[in-house]
């Protein structure tokens, strides 16, 4: 998920009670919803090596431990700051509203660690949360990387207290020490159910893409040379998956794979519809060339087909990088594409700039000479 979801779950895990048990909660679980992504840091030696490191070893519940001793370590010394700024030994007692229990606090940091993988989960890039021992990915697929229901959610959580906090001092109310329980705990079962929601339609768009009929019509009057009514006879589909789209929990993109093409379509699962365009839907599978071969061979290569579980490997032919130098010899592109974010919503064109896709140019002598991802070079 986008950052602000991840600290607003943070915060509505916090105010659902955990608040009330120990000081700094609060800002200790949103700051810890938001750490495993900290493996951004990695970006600074290049997209592929950020690529690499991206849902890594930072969304592992080997890393979360590590994770959760680094943040409570920064909390304390903020709370040793404080404590060395109170004035009187009163003051000091009286910093926060709930007495410091690091133990339990340090636990509630793990739950809010753990928040993280889960959301992470639920959309279709992935994470591997048992490496290094197990190095496969695992992708809920229910809930686009930004989702607006539930973003919407989680900040009528957390402004609503606040706006009837400001009316009740406007009319003398008692204010409380700890406000929005009932509000975080709402939007906490609201995210539940929304995934459960989804899972359901999710499950739905699989079936409805596993049962129509793709490809170029194969007719058993055809085979049999007789002019007799078609029948067609449906390619034999290996897999399917299927992506979700921002909102609307009965719309979905999916990818079937056959032994020789890919086909996709877009489902609404509302109404049982699956449709597809002849032009654009329809993908056979490239061959190996020597240029395919020496680009999955390479760093980048590795990476991605590591982690992507819907990859197209194509030979785009002799193309020169847009800021290579003058008189720099065509190099052989090699693009890498994930089927299942090649598609268009409000938030992300898809199919006119491919995300997450990859390219990589191989000289005439069958090796590597640039690697790109996401448009960016690794220098």
């Amino acid at each position: 998920m986008e950052p602000i979801t991840h600290l607003m779950t943070g915060a509505c895990l916090a105010r659902a009670g955990f608040n009330r048990k120990a000081a700094y909660a609060t800002v200790a679980m949103t700051l810890a919803a938001e750490s495993p992504d900290l493996d951004v840091l990695w970006s600074t030696n290049g997209p592929v090596v950020a690529f690499q490191h991206h849902r890594g070893i930072t969304h592992t519940l080997l890393g979360l431990p590590f994770e959760g001793l680094l943040l409570i370590g920064v909390v304390w010394l903020v709370h040793r700051w404080r404590v060395r700024r109170a004035t009187t030994a009163e003051d000091a007692r009286t910093l926060t509203s709930v007495p410091v229990h690091w133990g339990m606090l340090y636990g509630f940091v793990l739950i809010a660690l753990f928040s993280h993988l889960i959301l992470d989960w639920t959309n279709n890039y992935g994470l591997r949360p048992f490496f290094p021992f197990n190095p496969q990915w695992y992708a809920g697929s229910i809930v686009f990387i930004f989702e607006p229901v539930l973003f919407v959610v989680l900040l009528t959580a957390l402004v609503a207290p606040v706006l009837f906090g400001l009316v009740g001092g406007e009319v003398g109310a008692r204010r409380e020490t700890f406000r929005g329980r009932g509000w975080a705990i709402f939007a906490l079962t609201v995210m539940v159910g929304l995934w459960g929601w989804r899972v359901v339609e999710h499950n739905a768009a699989v079936q409805l893409a596993s049962t129509a009929s793709y490809g170029p019509a194969l007719t058993a009057g055809a085979l049999a040379g007789s002019d007799s009514v078609e029948h067609v006879l449906p390619a034999q589909i290996l897999r399917v998956t299927a992506s979700p789209y921002p909102g609307n929990p009965y719309h979905w993109h999916t990818v079937v794979e056959t032994p020789e093409f890919y086909q996709m379509a877009t489902v609404d699962t509302l109404r049982s519809i699956v449709s597809t365009d002849a032009e654009q839907d329809l993908y056979y599978k490239p061959p190996n060339t020597q240029a395919t071969l020496a680009a999955k061979q390479s760093w980048l290569g590795q990476v991605y087909l590591d982690w992507s579980s819907w990859p197209v490997v194509t030979e785009m032919g002799p193309i020169a990088p847009i800021d290579a130098p003058a008189g720099t010899p065509d190099w052989t592109a090699v693009r890498f594409i994930d089927l299942r974010f090649l598609y268009d919503t409000p938030l992300l064109q898809g199919r006119s700039d491919p995300p997450l896709s990859a390219m990589v140019y191989v000289d005439a002598e069958g090796k590597v000479a640039r690697m790109e991802f996401s448009g960016h070079a690794q220098r």
